[in-house]
């Protein structure tokens, strides 16, 4: 496919200055740019004033798509909201309408716009992988770019599919999933050969011209051929009994019960389908649900439900048609896709696949037969996971709605932050903050806070909790804070509706569709010391739109008894023991003390095990690992002389005295 090729840029990110007039916007700004644009195939990029994409199209002709939003009426109210928040355009020519299909899908992803249906997916799909780099071949799970060599199997709906897989094919095979590493230093046999599910190459307990049969075996039932590799085993079975082998005909056996248990699991198996995806769409609520269902060698590896977002007056073919095409942007294409609903752009989907997938590929709407059978199937899963989808986001709302009432909010809240600290004496501070909304707990925007202010006393949990909400609201108030160090995850914000923008019936809805980067209410874990920390931030950044609630625990630390202070009341109040509100407050409370705790293990696990080698200028991977051989230990080696650093093979006299400086520079 060739380069695209920019024939247009416009507009300085970042918006006019604050003195400067209004930008214009709307039709009269997009009628500015037919006079230069050609009757060619590309994309193009609407902008707001504030620099941020909006909305991202294609076009078999660029000039004739345009020209369409210049017209005064005839729009639906999502269109003419995106017109009139339009203030520059961008464009790319490509050679063909598929290529415009690719760059256009590639684009949504980057620029998440957000009159555009976005596809929420931000996880690769997993594999099983048989190396090919060693005499004895192993089963793992994989994801990511196919750097390794060896046999790839998938894709999976999810991590816990492939787990369970590779646990049935160990059952089956006999396969090692160990590391190669591990396989290099095993002396005896490991627990999975006392269990039977390995055959122990690593110790020659099977021979390798033996064990590669296996993989083979293993291979060739992955790929499809079940019934051959069954027919074989039962052979196999057969001559062990009648040569009165009874053990290795019931180890055959056991073998083959496995894999009975691999094609139960698969809950469809239709003939005639070797290898698709099957798409089935559901649209209720104003919401949709797209389920896929993946089949590979003739047998289903999972299901995933995807809940795209989507402004509620697109239809669900449009819904779906933009889906696909977001949806095979990074991951494989295979040779069928089966779809619930016709879409519009069916056939130039088709074409822009093949060219992605350098080979035929079919979209196909069934009318009748098995395959019809495997959509309803799919649509059906669609249908109830967005059932449920609804139901559970009622139930939020609901306690949202009871939250806001019991705490005297002013308006129902739309994002909860929950912050808590974790530390063992001072000693790896990390802080933690939980976000949480009308959909339920969004785990895309915890973060966490390396605590780092040098002249912090150990152990203050009042300092920390002020440095974490400095550097979260620092972000947020837009002004200057104390000099504290940056946590390297930043804080990920979401454009919010433009208010003069949009028509006042529709404001409400429209701010409904983004999920705001700024909370309603915060919650700090602890009590009313913790709670006047935030007060005293917040007013240092003049933020007094956002409700502090502080909830400590109660006498002798019992859950249920919980004090909640809030600023204002002079005594705290508590809620009865039953309430739900209660318990919606205590799961994110414990939600927020797993994160902090886990972020705090993992700095702690990676203090231990860093090397103090590693600070010394010079030192590398090849040098450090001489020292440690030469030596035994890194407090071996601060205790070397210069004389015994030289005589490592790779240490010169020069690195010798810069190692011997290091450990001894407090002795000088």
């Amino acid at each position: 496919m060739s380069a695209p090729t920019d024939i247009q840029q416009n507009g300085q990110h970042g918006g006019p200055p604050a003195d400067a007039p209004p930008a214009p916007r709307g039709p009269d700004v997009i009628n500015a740019y037919l006079k230069t644009l050609p009757a060619a195939p590309g994309v193009y990029r609407m902008i707001d004033a504030q620099g941020d994409v909006i909305y991202v199209g294609k076009a078999r002709s660029l000039k004739a798509r345009v020209s369409n939003y210049t017209r005064l009426g005839g729009h639906t109210n999502r269109i003419a909201r995106m017109i009139a928040a339009t203030a520059s355009m961008e464009f790319v020519t490509t050679r063909t309408e598929s290529e415009a299909l690719l760059l256009e899908a590639n684009l949504i992803k980057r620029f998440r716009p957000r009159f555009n249906v976005l596809l929420r997916d931000d996880k690769s799909f997993p594999y099983i992988l048989i190396s090919r780099d060693h005499g004895a071949p192993q089963i793992m799970k994989h994801r990511g770019a196919r750097k390794r060599k060896g046999d790839y199997f998938g894709p999976f709906a999810s991590a816990g599919a492939v787990n369970r897989a590779i646990n049935t094919l160990q059952r089956a095979f006999l396969l090692r999933s160990c590391s190669d590493s591990v396989y290099e230093s095993r002396t005896r046999p490991c627990l999975l050969y006392q269990i039977k599910r390995c055959s122990a190459p690593c110790t020659g307990e099977i021979s390798l011209e033996d064990y590669n049969k296996l993989v083979d075996e293993a291979c060739l039932f992955l790929r499809g051929d079940s019934q051959h590799v069954r027919e074989e085993l039962r052979a196999r079975m057969t001559a062990a009994s009648d040569a009165l082998e009874f053990e290795h005909a019931a180890a055959i056996r056991n073998r083959l019960s496995a894999l009975s248990h691999v094609t139960a699991d698969q809950t469809i198996n239709p003939e005639g389908i070797e290898e698709a995806d099957v798409f089935g769409a559901y649209q209720d609520g104003g919401q949709t649900c797209v389920q896929v269902f993946f089949f590979r060698t003739g047998q289903n590896w999972g299901n995933r439900a995807y809940f795209p977002r989507a402004d509620r007056s697109i239809e669900l073919a449009e819904v779906l048609d933009s889906f696909i095409a977001q949806f095979y942007d990074d991951k494989p294409v295979p040779r069928l896709i089966l779809l619930s609903h016709d879409v519009p752009s069916r056939e130039l989907l088709a074409e822009a696949l093949s060219l992605k997938a350098e080979r035929k590929v079919e979209i196909r709407v069934p009318q009748r037969g098995a395959k019809t059978g495997v959509v309803e199937h799919a649509l059906a899963n669609a249908k109830e996971a967005l059932g449920r989808r609804l139901a559970e986001g009622a139930s939020q709302r609901r306690l949202l709605e009871a939250l806001a009432d019991r705490f005297g909010l002013e308006q129902v809240p739309r994002r909860i932050e929950v912050f808590d600290n974790s530390h063992v004496s001072g000693t790896n501070a990390v802080g933690g903050m939980i976000v949480a909304g009308p959909d339920g707990i969004v785990k895309g925007q915890y973060r966490k806070f390396n605590i780092k202010s040098a002249d912090l006393t150990p152990g203050d949990d009042y300092a920390m909790m002020r440095e974490v909400l400095t550097r979260r609201f620092k972000r947020i108030a837009g002004s200057t804070a104390p000099a504290i160090d940056e946590s390297p995850v930043d804080i990920d914000t979401v454009p919010e509706t433009t208010a003069d923008v949009v028509p006042s019936d529709e404001a409400e809805e429209a701010e409904e569709t983004v999920f705001p980067d700024k909370p309603d209410v915060v919650l700090i874990d602890g009590g009313l010391g913790q709670l006047n920390v935030a007060r005293e931030v917040f007013q240092g950044y003049g933020i007094d739109d956002v409700a502090l609630i502080g909830v400590a625990k109660g006498p002798d630390r019992d859950a249920g008894r919980e004090h909640f202070h809030i600023p204002g009341r002079d005594r705290p109040i508590m809620l009865e023991a039953r309430d739900p509100v209660l318990y919606f407050v205590q799961r994110l409370r414990d939600e927020a003390h797993r994160f902090a705790i886990g972020a705090h293990r993992a700095r702690r696990t990676k203090a231990i095990s860093a090397n103090p080698l590693d600070e010394i200028e010079g030192i590398g991977p090849t040098r450090k690992r001489a020292l440690l051989h030469h030596f035994g230990s890194a407090k071996a080696v601060s205790r070397a002389s210069v004389a015994d650093l030289t005589a490592v093979s790779g240490i010169s006299q020069e690195t010798a005295q810069r190692i011997y400086d290091h450990f001894h520079e407090r002795d000088r």
